[in-house]
Formats: C-alpha cells, sequence, structure tokens
C-alpha cells in the first residue's frame, strides 16, 4: 500500500501499530533506502522554509514612502522644468541625505540569523532496512522510525513506539520548564493541549534522559514547530503609533501645501500677476507649508532612542519600535524564562520535625525551622535528606556554569543544595554505587543501590503519593517511627497543600538491604519530601510595580497550569489573592466574530492566563489591540513567535530566548531582565514627548513662513521670502534646535503618569492653538520688519527680502525657548539646561552669517546685503515673539493653554 499522507492528524490518539499501518512502515525494521527516497522526492526536505528578510534595497526604497517625499520630489521636477536648477537640485539633495541617514540607521539595527533552518541542522539515527544508520535530518521522511537517546534534538514529529525511562524538554514549544515523562499508551481524542500529548515527541525538543523509538508522523513545515513558524510568517506586523500618528500628520500638511498652493496661484492670476510668478509662489507656499526636516528630525531621534537602550541592554530592530513601548498600555508575558529563571531549585523540605525553609547566604545553603538555624551535620532527618537526594540522581554540575550543567532540573537542584553544604563529592565517594533502577512509570519512582559497610543503602526517589504508600516507617527526630494510614494522609496533606501553593515536590525515602537486587518496596522509610520552584527572576516585582505606576497593566501568559501560574503572579505582584485567572481553552474555543461583549470582556479583564497555546497567545493579542490597546508581548520559546510578530512590539529574551523569537521580536533584551523593559517604556515616553516638543516647534516655523508668503502676496507686496530661502530655513535653521528638542532628557515624572491614547495625535488642538498663536506672533514680526524696510527705510526689494528673512530665521531660533515645560523656571529649565540647544543655537547662527557673508550662497539664495540698520531692525524684531510665548507662559489664559498641551502629553 502506497503512503499518501505527509502528516498524520491526532497519530497521539492512534495506536502505534495503527499508525505504522497508515504510514505503509514496519516498527522493527523500518523503511528501505529505496522507498524513503521516494517519500523524500515527493514530500520535499524535512526543514522549515527560510523566512523573507529585508533586503538592504527593500530598506532603502522604505526611505521613500512617505506622502511628503512625494510632495517634495514633485516640487523638485517641477522647479526644474520651469528653469529654477538650483532649487529644484537642493530639494532633492534634501530628500537623499534624509534618506541616507534613515537608510544607514535601519540596515545597523537589521539582523540576519536564520534560526528556522538552524533548527534541522542536524543529523539524526534512524533504522532503515533493519540497520540503524546516522542521516542528515533534512532526509527524514513520513514513517522513518528514529531512534533517541538522551541529549538527541527531536529532529521530526513522532509517535513514539518505545520509550525506556524517556522524558523531553519541551519548553520551546510549550514553555513548561520540566520534562516530560513520555511513554507509548494511546492517548483520548482531539483536542489536547501538546504538552498533554505525552506519547508523542516534536521537532526541536530535546531529549533529557532515558531513551526510545518513534515513527515520524510529520516533517518540515507540517511539524508542531512548522506550524507555528508558519503562523509567525503570516502574523501581519502592525504599524506602530508613531508611524500612524506621523502618516496622518504629514498627509494632512501635504494636503494643506496643496490647497494653499493653488489658493494663491489663483488668487494671484486673478490679481493679474504672472502666471510662471505665482507659480514660483505656490511652490515656494507648498514647500513652506511641509515640514521637510521633520523624517530626518524624527529617525534621528528615534534612532538616538535605540542606541540609548543599546546602552541599556535593549536591541531595537525597527527605528519606529523605540516609540511604541512608550505608548504600550499592557504588556502580556511570558512565565517560563520571563518572570521566571527557568531552572528549578529546591526551596524547602518537608520532614517529620517540620518545614524546613532553604535560603542561600553567599553561595552556601542555610536551612531554618520556626527562625532557627540548623546545621545539617547535628540534624540527623535534614542530613539524611540531603544525602539521598544527592545519591539517587544522574545530573551533574561540572564547574557550576550553566553550560556544564546538565541532567533533569530536579536532580540538578538536588545537586545544588548538597554542593552548598559542602558535602556533594564526599558523599558519593563514602557511597559508593552498585547498581540503579531507573525511573519506572508503574512505582514512579527511581532507585540506586550504594554500598553501606557491610550491607546496601537504597536511595529512593519519586512521584510524593507513590514513595508514601511504599513506606511503612517514617524518620522522625527520636529514630524511626511506624506509618500507618493515618500517617500517610497527613503527609499525603502536606503534599497536596505544598501543591497548591504552586510548588512541585518529590518523596525521599531509603532503605536497607543485604543484597543489591534485594526489592525494598513496602518497607522503605520515609525520609521526606522536597519542594521544588522555578523561582521568580529578582528585578521582577519592582519592575511590574513600576510598570502599573505607570498605569500599564501586566498580563501572565504561560503554558502551565493554574496553581502554578497563580503562585508566581502573586509573588510577581501581577495581581492580588482576587486575581482572575483563565483556562487556555477558554481562548481555544473563543471566536472573536460570534463572541459577545461579556465574553470577550470577560478575557480582557484576565490576569493570567494558563494552559495557553501559541494559536490562543495570537487571539489574545488581537483581541486587546481590538479593545484600543498598544500590546507588548514578551516570550523567549518558539511557540512565542507568532504572537511576537503581531503584537505592536515584541520582545524576545537574548539569553534565554529563542532564535524563531529573536526574529519575531521588536526589541531583544540582552540580559533578559524585566527591568530593562520599564527603561525602554521610561526612553520610549521621553522620546514621544521630545517629538511632539519639536514638531510643535518645527511646526510653528512652518505656519510663520506660510503666513508671511501668503498676507504678503494677499496685501499685494512684494513676495518676501523665496523658495529657496524657506528651504535652507526649514532644513538648516530650523532642523538642528529640533534635534537639540529631540534630544532633550525628558520630565522625572513622567513614568508617573499614565500611557497616552493610543488614538491620539501627535498635535492635538490645544497644541494647535499653541502652534498657530506662535507661528501668527513669528510672522507679524517679519512681516512687520519687512514693511519698515520697505516704506520707512526705503530699502529696495532685495534688501527688504533680506531684513525678512534674517527676522524669520532670528525669531524661529529664539522661538526654541518657548518649548520649555509650564511651571519650569525662565533661566533654568528643560530647555536652557539643555547642551545641544546651545550647540544648535551657534552652529545656526554661523550658518545663517554664511548665508549672509559668503557672496556665492548669498547670491544664490537671493540675500544682498541690507545695511547695518536692516540688521538692527532684525536682531531687534526677531525678540518679540519670544516675549510674547513667554508671556503665554506666565499669564492664566496662556498657563491654562500650555497646561492643556502637556496634559495631553
Amino acid at each position: 500500500m502506497a503512503m499518501t499522507e505527509q502528516r498524520i492528524e491526532s497519530a497521539f490518539a492512534r495506536s502505534e501499530r495503527s499508525v505504522a499501518e497508515r504510514l505503509d512502515t514496519d516498527i522493527d525494521r523500518g523503511l528501505d533506502d529505496a522507498e524513503a527516497a521516494r517519500r523524500l522526492r515527493i514530500w520535499g526536505p524535512n526543514q522549515l522554509h527560510r523566512q523573507a528578510t529585508r533586503s538592504a534595497l527593500s530598506i532603502l526604497l522604505g526611505q521613500f514612502r512617505s506622502i511628503i517625499v512625494w510632495l517634495l520630489g514633485a516640487a523638485a521636477v517641477f522647479s526644474i522644468v520651469i528653469g529654477d536648477v538650483a532649487e529644484g537640485a537642493a530639494i532633492f539633495a534634501v530628500l537623499i541625505i534624509n534618506g541616507a541617514i534613515g537608510f544607514f540607521t535601519e540596515l545597523r539595527a537589521a539582523r540576519s540569523m536564520e534560526a528556522l533552518l538552524r533548527i534541522a541542522d542536524v543529523r539524526t539515527r534512524v533504522r532503515r532496512s533493519g540497520i540503524v544508520r546516522s542521516v542528515d535530518a533534512h532526509d527524514l521522511v513520513p514513517g522513518d522510525i528514529v531512534v533517541l537517546e538522551a541529549g538527541d534534538i527531536v529532529t521530526a514529529d513522532l509517535r513514539l513506539c518505545k520509550a525506556f525511562n524517556l522524558q523531553s524538554d519541551e519548553s520551546i514549544l510549550t514553555g513548561e520548564s520540566v520534562p516530560v515523562a513520555k511513554q507509548t499508551e494511546t492517548l483520548g481524542s482531539d483536542p489536547m493541549p501538546v504538552g498533554d500529548r505525552t506519547n508523542m515527541a516534536f521537532k526541536g525538543t530535546a531529549i533529557t534522559r532515558g531513551a526510545g523509538e518513534g515513527i515520524v508522523v510529520a516533517t518540515g513545515m507540517h511539524t508542531e514547530i512548522g506550524l507555528i513558524s508558519a503562523m509567525a510568517q503570516a502574523a501581519e506586523g502592525e504599524a506602530s503609533p508613531l508611524e500612524r500618528r506621523l502618516n496622518r500628520l504629514g498627509q494632512r500638511m501635504v494636503w494643506l501645501a496643496l490647497l494653499l498652493a493653488a489658493l494663491t496661484i489663483g488668487a494671484g492670476v486673478l490679481r493679474g500677476h504672472d502666471l510662471t510668478e505665482m507659480i514660483q509662489t505656490g511652490v515656494a507656499l507648498a514647500v513652506a507649508a511641509v515640514p521637510e526636516g521633520l523624517p530626518v528630525v524624527a529617525t534621528l531621534c528615534l534612532a538616538r532612542g535605540m542606541w540609548r537602550m543599546a546602552a541599556r541592554n535593549a536591541l531595537i530592530t525597527q527605528l519606529s519600535s523605540v516609540e511604541t513601548l512608550g505608548a504600550t498600555t499592557i504588556v502580556l508575558t511570558d512565565k517560563t524564562g520571563t518572570l521566571t529563571e527557568n531552572r528549578m531549585t529546591a526551596v524547602r523540605y518537608l520532614l517529620a520535625e517540620g518545614d524546613i525553609e532553604i535560603e542561600r547566604q553567599d553561595d552556601q545553603a542555610v536551612f531554618m525551622l520556626d527562625q532557627r538555624r540548623l546545621d545539617p551535620g547535628e540534624h540527623g532527618a535534614l542530613a539524611c535528606a540531603v544525602t539521598i537526594g544527592a545519591l539517587c540522581n544522574n545530573a551533574e554540575l561540572g564547574d557550576g556554569s550553566d553550560d556544564s550543567v546538565s541532567g533533569d532540573p530536579m536532580e540538578t537542584a538536588l545537586l545544588a543544595v548538597a554542593e552548598a553544604t559542602g558535602d556533594r563529592a564526599s558523599l558519593r565517594d563514602r557511597y559508593e554505587r552498585v547498581h540503579q533502577h531507573p525511573f519506572d512509570s508503574d512505582r514512579k519512582s527511581m532507585t540506586t543501590v550504594h554500598r553501606d559497610g557491610t550491607g546496601y543503602l537504597f536511595a529512593v526517589k519519586g512521584a510524593p503519593e507513590a514513595v508514601i504508600a511504599a513506606c511503612n516507617t517514617v524518620l522522625t527526630a527520636d529514630g524511626a517511627q511506624a506509618l500507618d494510614d493515618e500517617g500517610r494522609r497527613v503527609w499525603t496533606d502536606r503534599n497536596s497543600a505544598a501543591a497548591a501553593d504552586g510548588l512541585r515536590l518529590l518523596a525521599l525515602a531509603k532503605g536497607q538491604g543485604d543484597t543489591p537486587f534485594a526489592d525494598p518496596f513496602g518497607e522503605l522509610m520515609l525520609v521526606g519530601m522536597v519542594c521544588f520552584i522555578d523561582p521568580l527572576r529578582a528585578d521582577v516585582p519592582s519592575a511590574i510595580e513600576s510598570s502599573l505606576a505607570a498605569g500599564v497593566r501586566v498580563v501572565m501568559l504561560t503554558g502551565d497550569h493554574a496553581g502554578t501560574a497563580s503562585k508566581i503572579a502573586l509573588d510577581a505582584r501581577i495581581a492580588d489573592e482576587r486575581m482572575i485567572v483563565i483556562d487556555g481553552r477558554e481562548l481555544e474555543l473563543f471566536d472573536p466574530e460570534t463572541a459577545s461583549s461579556r465574553e470577550k470582556q470577560r478575557l480582557l479583564t484576565g490576569d493570567v492566563f494558563a494552559r495557553v497555546s501559541p494559536e490562543a497567545k495570537l487571539k489574545l493579542a488581537a483581541l486587546y489591540q481590538d479593545a484600543g490597546h498598544v500590546v507588548a508581548m514578551t516570550g523567549d520559546g518558539v511557540n512565542d513567535a507568532p504572537a511576537l510578530k503581531k503584537a505592536d512590539i515584541g520582545i524576545a529574551m537574548g539569553r534565554r530566548g529563542t532564535d524563531v523569537a529573536r526574529e519575531a521580536a521588536d526589541m531583544v533584551l540582552k540580559d533578559d531582565a524585566f527591568e530593562t523593559i520599564i527603561a525602554a517604556m521610561h526612553q520610549g515616553r521621553v522620546i514621544f514627548d521630545n517629538i511632539r516638543k519639536f514638531v510643535v516647534y518645527l511646526l510653528s516655523c512652518n505656519v510663520s513662513e506660510v503666513l508671511v508668503v501668503g498676507l504678503a502676496v494677499g496685501a499685494g507686496l512684494p513676495v518676501p521670502l523665496l523658495p529657496l530661502q524657506i528651504l535652507f530655513l526649514n532644513l538648516i535653521t530650523d532642523v538642528f534646535p529640533a534635534f537639540a528638542l529631540g534630544f532633550g532628557r525628558g520630565d522625572e515624572d513622567i513614568m508617573r503618569q499614565p500611557p497616552r491614547d493610543p488614538k491620539e495625535p501627535i498635535v492635538d488642538r490645544p497644541r494647535w492653538t499653541l502652534i498657530g498663536l506662535l507661528g501668527g506672533a513669528i510672522t507679524c514680526a517679519t512681516l512687520a520688519s519687512f514693511a519698515l524696510a520697505l516704506f520707512w527705510m526705503r530699502l529696495e526689494p532685495g534688501p527688504a527680502v533680506t531684513v525678512a528673512f534674517l527676522t524669520l530665521a532670528l525669531a524661529q531660533l529664539w522661538n526654541v525657548f518657548n518649548m520649555r515645560t509650564r511651571g519650569s523656571s525662565l533661566l533654568l529649565n528643560d530647555v536652557t539646561g539643555n547642551g545641544y540647544v546651545w550647540g544648535a543655537l551657534a552652529l545656526c547662527l554661523c550658518l545663517i552669517g554664511a548665508a549672509l557673508g559668503l557672496p556665492w550662497l548669498s547670491n544664490l539664495l537671493g540675500l544682498p546685503w541690507p545695511g547695518l540698520q536692516g540688521l538692527a531692525l532684525s536682531a531687534a524684531m526677531s525678540f518679540v515673539p519670544l516675549a510674547f510665548g513667554q508671556l503665554l507662559l506666565a499669564i492664566p489664559a496662556g498657563a491654562r493653554l500650555t497646561k492643556a498641551a502637556d496634559a495631553s502629553s
């Protein structure tokens, strides 16, 4: 029978014989080479598809996908067509410089990790024609029989047909940090979470113990990890809040520019002006209305924020992501490896005498009972518990570094306790191991046998309910005491109470025998139980408190069980005892198209989501986005990749995170520290606040230029500014002060303010009013100086234009001091304390001086010498808008206006 399926659905619900028959394979011999080659030709290699990465050309072209750039490009082409080659070339030069800055900044942040392919780039052992051989994992096909042992990476999805003490680390898929015991029995029908499919082994997971064999039931993109990676590739990235705001602002300014240009040209022609002259004036107005410096200032401001974050161990892959964290309203965080350390730690011994807490001080284990410190050497039961945990153990600590530790996480934790007491090596030397009974799924325990004088010591550890049942005595401070049914019930209750607190437990017992092959079960002595926890990262509680103080909710998503998840959430201060815990199966069944408002609201108010699948995480991210939230998603496993990409900003862990997660994320935390997220949020808020400041500054300057040209033409005056002069102002004297504002340190209280409304524009109504008032003040000063130069000083139109130009340029420079925070000191504030501002002013004054003093530049810009009297007039009039702005900050009406603007930050 020819095999016609590439993936066997619900293989866990079929017997291994049924799966083998379905795939037309022999469990004992496997496929022959010819059949394997035929299936490889049909189904293709066992590898994951590469996710397309942005090329350098794509990044470059992306710099010119802006409506502002398009309008300026059209203006440049039109200027060249009508003969103003210098003006057109200048506009093109500006566009090229802006594009180059954005290109090199994004290229610096781009990464080319081949994460998904790297997972499959290994060899694996497979039985073909009855012979076990090593083949390239890419050549596996459905129906192959794969041979597994401890240390192997599983290279395809397998239905297990043999399992000998087999355990698998599936945290890459499920987020669960404890290895899963595997078996071959048929399980129930669909649906069943991946973590509960104990008769399956999945591609990308690691075998931590034992041996086994499995039938390949899915390869490549049809495996569980392949389906997840396909979801990650299909998930659409969302435009960041800043991108959306800048795009809306740019569109409004472009339409305003086109409208003003059309009105001016029409009005001029109707008044009898020359059409070519009016078209040039229209171009000048269009150039004046568009903030040419906005893209480059925003790019560099974001880039500086990106580099600041890199210094704080947060790597940003997209410039716009710098600001997104500042707008975040909710963080959906994975538990394992993000809130916790992804390693088991022994925290408590439950002995007959009581509960002994395990603390660590200077790499030494400290044992506390009722606030009293115990010495294991003087406490027989405690010393025995440490001994049994160290002996019944196959883990290795090596030199103590993460790379040298191997073995089951719980066994590693038990060895660490013995190491911290200074007894590990001596215990193994004192009690030579002579035999081992591996973990038995029936007895649910493991036993090691050691020489002990003339007899043998049996060290046992395993599931509490099984070990307690196998004991007839218990170790107490007075020695061995009988263990009856009532005593077993007490110990079972202690086990249940500790498990309800989110702890994992192993029972420890010992026995004696005359031979190493005796069976002590039923006559064991219960030593006690040891409790483990994947500990909370030390920085997490304070980081979450800072997040909540900033008005940002934190919601935990985990593949773990509800009890463990609730304990971690409580310790992390995500929520209190009244927390709402939702099982992931609710999300599996949730359909946003048909769900009621009540169902959606229940999910939106959840604090903890347990047993969550990758699809459910994706649904939850979309649900919060639909509710108007700006969503940050943290994670470190392959299972997190689709949701990381879907979220407004995905945050991956740099140390513990998989390459797949890092590739999907917008930000990677090099130190895996949750507090780094808070630092990034702070930087994001500062950046947006600074962007608002320089946008107000730039637009008030642009408004003044538009009004100066438009009102002069409407009044029948000569055009006071030429297009090239406006371009010089917009890209030289306007941009550098805007840069300086963008590099400000921000308000110290910014993280004690709630997040902005995600729908709020960069420029709201109070800011538009402020822009109009400041722009109007600059306009009045400029037109006044122009009129005085023409009619009082009797200057020719050329020198009068220079007077107007200088008044406008200087007034715009001084306008930067009107950007100080409301309520700050007149002389000592966030603007005057910004060294970049003073540097920008000095540079701009030099450039203005060059424009006036260098003959070739003054001729190019059309700026004849206005005389000393003209210079004095320009200087005096340029301070009028500054005085007006400071008056706005001081008087009650102006204070209310600036307060409204500040409050909307």
